[in-house]
């Protein structure tokens, strides 16, 4: 990891963990490591990885968290060794996961949390796929006061916020920027910085900014994704991408927007007849009632809704989308 050695271990009740070991023994590592459990010892949700216990009284300082199998987005996505496709169902949903989890240390954490470090290795996956967003080293409580700097810009190249590099200023936005990054590599299957060919192209945000400047969205697309699925759909998420990453940070969305938006596309993406019969039923009653409230009241009841079920790792639709299997190889639909 960034900030320390990461083992497997099991513990006395059989338990398997991951524990952090501080890669260095100074003060500053010392106070990070402090930081991050303090930051994680208040969050519960099923998008953050869990810390289970810490031990900072020895000289070199330790974290304990629930173990994660199935390594990160990263790997699952640029791997060397992967054997399969990804749906892109699944990598949508994933991403949305993630989209979660921050929207959650945004915007009801207290007080709010910026992790700093947003990026698809810091995503991690669990035994069902399911997103954990991880590695709070360079996260900050958001501070009260407006003028307040960080002394050391952190994060990884290609990710990180520009208006953060010239400010030394972490905000909300900031991570809503790397998010950014994290939705085009999703949808272009390549990698956010690269070190060969023209300067424009260097860099996978200004390189997709370029084509969508241009109206050439398609150019910058994975083959395999644009053949299966749907401009309507990539285009959504192009546009929400775009809204990301745009340069002032004050224009670009919540992580709680972001995550609203996904969850939309998600649901138009499997069930386009909801949007047809939306469309149709504002021609008729008038723009009293928008999209996303007729959308709501139908997803919502006084049962389950396809909303909860979608969103619960035991009881997911069969119909919905195809579970990730390592021993199968799939082709992206």
């Amino acid at each position: 990891g960034g900030h320390g050695t990461v083992y497997k271990g099991i513990t006395k009740d059989n338990i398997t963990v991951a524990v952090k070991k501080c890669a260095l023994i100074d003060d500053r590592h010392k106070k990070e490591f402090g930081k991050e459990m303090l930051i994680l010892s208040q969050i519960n949700h099923k998008n953050i990885v869990k810390l289970l216990g810490c031990c900072l009284e020895v000289d070199i300082p330790m974290l304990e968290y629930e173990f994660i199998p199935n390594g990160t987005l990263f790997e699952l996505y640029h791997g060397k060794n992967r054997t399969f496709h990804i749906p892109f169902s699944s990598l949508l949903r994933i991403v949305n996961e993630a989209a979660e989890g921050l929207a959650f240390l945004h915007s009801y954490a207290n007080p709010p949390i910026l992790h700093g470090d947003v990026k698809t290795s810091n995503i991690l996956l669990d035994e069902n796929y399911m997103a954990k967003v991880s590695d709070f080293g360079a996260s900050i409580l958001a501070p009260t006061d407006e003028d307040q700097f960080v002394t050391m810009v952190q994060g990884t190249c290609g990710y990180l916020d520009p208006e953060y590099l010239q400010t030394c200023r972490l905000t909300d936005k900031s991570d809503v920027y790397s998010f950014g990054v994290v939705l085009l590599e999703v949808m272009t299957g390549q990698m956010p910085l690269k070190f060969e060919g023209p300067e424009i192209q260097k860099s996978l945000s200004s390189s997709f900014l370029l084509a969508m400047k241009e109206n050439n969205l398609e150019a910058m697309l994975d083959s395999q994704i644009k053949d299966h699925e749907s401009m309507e759909l990539l285009s959504g998420l192009a546009d929400i991408a775009k809204k990301c990453l745009d340069m002032c940070s004050d224009n670009r969305p919540s992580m709680k927007e972001v995550s609203e938006e996904l969850s939309r596309l998600r649901k138009f993406s499997k069930h386009p007849w909801i949007q047809r019969d939306t469309e149709i039923e504002s021609f008729l009653c008038g723009p009293s009632t928008s999209n996303l409230e007729t959308e709501h009241s139908y997803l919502s009841g006084p049962s389950t809704s396809n909303f909860e079920i979608e969103h619960s790792t035991e009881y997911r639709r069969k119909d919905e989308e195809m579970p990730i299997n390592p021993s199968t190889s799939y082709f992206i639909r």
